[in-house]
């Protein structure tokens, strides 16, 4: 792809800005909701819906990724899973993404291939575009994704319409990730999948439009920890969520044996673990197919429980937290 000939592999610095940006984005098809992609100063995305969700994320090298864990590929679908989440929470499907990405110049033009290849990987998941963005030199890997989404007519499922005696219901896995990189932190070999779940999170893609169909009440995206993420949607709606360690048996037993080899507890990571991008959601009837009931709400004060009680442990992710 370009490559000098002395057959050493070009960097950034030595391709040029925009000899890069060409490397991204040649041969790309887009999905039919992009009327216009990238070779312009804007690109033209339609809305059917006549709104427009917009929603923003940043991944900072060894803040949220390292890369003597991750590929570059593993970082680009990373980056585009866990923006098209928070438009499945909202219960909504994603249709263009906008990618900044700052790096060193001396950063292998074939790492920056690889991390766009992810990008695109993901978001075919879900019939999505990557339109357009920003390329920058920078001290360290650092990615910021804009999403857009369509909602199909829907009303928009916010945080804030939770009501007593509805149930709590979850779509996706819990505590994977957030076991993958206790195994990648303590050096621990083995458990393949978790690890890989830490790399890589699985989104429950089109969990979140079936819930919105099926009248769910409030959803948000399990990114900072189940336990952390209900307190948002209790304070957005002014009531009290009771978990079920019971009906979470199905996420705790697969990370028993990791949690033994590393030493740590498995509800933690169930109940605190992040960045799995699980969807949670309250519902006045049925949950839908896909759906598995973890709980119940109930009359205010706003609270989290689990099983009847605060819980003690570890309650989730903080930007700020060493």
């Amino acid at each position: 792809m370009g490559d000098d000939p002395s057959g050493t592999a070009p960097s950034l610095r030595q391709l040029g800005e925009f000899a890069v940006i060409d490397r991204l984005v040649r041969g790309r098809r887009q999905p039919g909701a992009v009327l216009l992609g990238p070779g312009d100063d804007a690109a033209m995305v339609s809305a059917g819906d006549g709104r427009v969700l917009a929603s923003t994320d940043m991944l900072v090298q060894d803040r949220h990724f390292r890369l003597d864990w991750s590929t570059p590929h593993d970082v680009g679908r990373k980056a585009i899973a866990q923006n098209a989440a928070d438009i499945e929470a909202m219960g909504a499907r994603a249709t263009a993404f906008l990618v900044g990405f700052g790096a060193p110049g001396d950063t292998a033009a074939a790492d920056a291939d690889a991390l766009v290849d992810g990008m695109w990987e993901e978001a075919a998941r879900v019939g999505a575009g990557i339109v357009g963005g920003d390329l920058v030199s920078c001290p360290q890997w650092v990615l910021s994704v804009t999403v857009l989404g369509d909602l199909d007519g829907r009303l928009p499922v916010l945080r804030s319409g939770a009501k007593p005696g509805s149930v709590l219901a979850v779509a996706g896995d819990l505590g994977r990730s957030a076991a993958g990189y206790a195994l990648w932190h303590n050096g621990t070999s083995g458990f393949e999948d978790l690890r890989r779940r830490h790399l890589v999170p699985r989104p429950p893609y089109g969990a979140g439009a079936a819930a919105a169909a099926a009248g769910a009440q409030a959803m948000i995206d399990v990114s900072d920890g189940l336990v952390a993420d209900l307190r948002h949607v209790a304070e957005a709606s002014g009531v009290g969520v009771d978990v079920s360690t019971a009906a979470l048996a199905a996420d705790h037993g697969p990370l028993t044996a990791a949690a033994a080899a590393v030493g740590a507890d498995a509800w933690s990571w169930v109940l605190g673990g992040g960045e799995d991008h699980a969807l949670a959601a309250c519902f006045a009837g049925a949950a839908p197919p896909g759906w598995r009931v973890v709980g119940r709400v109930l009359d205010g004060p706003p609270r989290v429980l689990v099983d009847g009680a605060p819980w003690g442990g570890y309650a989730g992710w903080q930007s700020f937290q060493d």
